[in-house]
C-alpha cells in the first residue's frame, strides 16, 4: 500500500472537493456502472510526463466524491496531451454505459 506524500494528498482533497462541487452544479446522480472517463491533459511545460501515472488517484478521488460507488467501474481514456502554459488543466468528460 502507498502512502501519500502531503502534496499529493492536498491534490486528492482539492479534486474531491471540486468533483462534489461539479456534480451538485450538473446534478450528476452517482452510477453503479461503467463509466468513461475521458481526460485531455494540458501541461504548464515540455517536462516530460506520462499522463497515465496518476490515473489511480484521480479514479480513488472521483469515486471519493460520488461519480460512481467503486472505481472499477471507470473506463479511463486518454483522449490527448498539449503544452498550455497559461492555462494548465486537466479537462474530463464523463459518460455512463448501460446498467
Amino acid at each position: 500500500m502507498r502512502v501519500l506524500t502531503p502534496k499529493a494528498k492536498a491534490w486528492q482533497e482539492e479534486t474531491i472537493w471540486l468533483t462534489k462541487a461539479w456534480r451538485s452544479k450538473r446534478r450528476w446522480q452517482t452510477v453503479d456502472s461503467k463509466t468513461i472517463v475521458r481526460l485531455w491533459f494540458y501541461y504548464p511545460d515540455r517536462r516530460r510526463r506520462d499522463a497515465h501515472n496518476g490515473l489511480k488517484i484521480l479514479m480513488d478521488a472521483f469515486e471519493d466524491a460520488g461519480i460512481y460507488t467503486d472505481d472499477r467501474y471507470a473506463l479511463p481514456r486518454i483522449m490527448d496531451y498539449a503544452i498550455d502554459r497559461e492555462d494548465p488543466r486537466l479537462e474530463i468528460e464523463f459518460e455512463t454505459v448501460g446498467k
